[in-house]
C-alpha cells in the first residue's frame, strides 16, 4: 500500500480501511483543534504509537451502518458517506453530518512491517 492509498479488506463481514497516511496528512489531522470536532478525539488515539501512518478502521459509516466512499468529501485524504451526508477526515473522525461518532478503530497488532492482525 503505497502512502496516500487505502486498502479495503473484509473483517467479521465488515469492511476495514486500512490507509497508509502521508506525512501531510498526519500534520493536517493533527493540527485540528479536537474541542471543535462533533466527536473529540486526538489523532495519536486512533493510530499506534511508532506506526502513526497506519490508520486501521471499521469502514461503516456511525449513523445507520452504510459504507463511506474513501478519499470524498469535504477533506482531502477523508471518507465521505453519500447515503445522508456525513464527512470524515483523514483521521476517520466525524465533521460534518448526521453521523454522530468517528469511524471506529478495531483492536488491531502489528504482526511484521506488512501484516496486521486485526481483533
Amino acid at each position: 500500500v503505497q502512502p496516500g492509498q487505502t486498502k479495503k479488506v473484509k473483517w467479521r463481514g465488515k469492511p476495514i480501511f486500512i490507509r497508509h497516511r502521508t506525512d501531510a496528512e498526519i500534520q493536517a489531522a493533527r493540527e485540528v483543534e479536537t474541542a471543535t470536532l462533533p466527536d473529540p478525539e486526538d489523532d495519536a488515539a486512533r493510530v499506534q504509537e511508532g506506526k502513526e501512518k497506519w490508520l486501521v478502521m471499521i469502514g461503516v459509516c456511525t449513523h445507520l451502518g452504510c459504507i463511506p466512499l474513501v478519499d470524498a468529501g469535504e477533506h482531502e485524504g477523508g471518507y465521505f458517506c453519500p447515503c445522508h451526508g456525513s464527512h470524515y477526515d483523514t483521521s476517520g473522525r466525524i465533521r460534518k453530518g448526521p453521523a454522530p461518532k468517528n469511524l471506529e478503530v478495531p483492536e488491531y497488532a502489528f504482526l511484521s512491517d506488512t501484516k496486521i492482525k486485526i481483533g
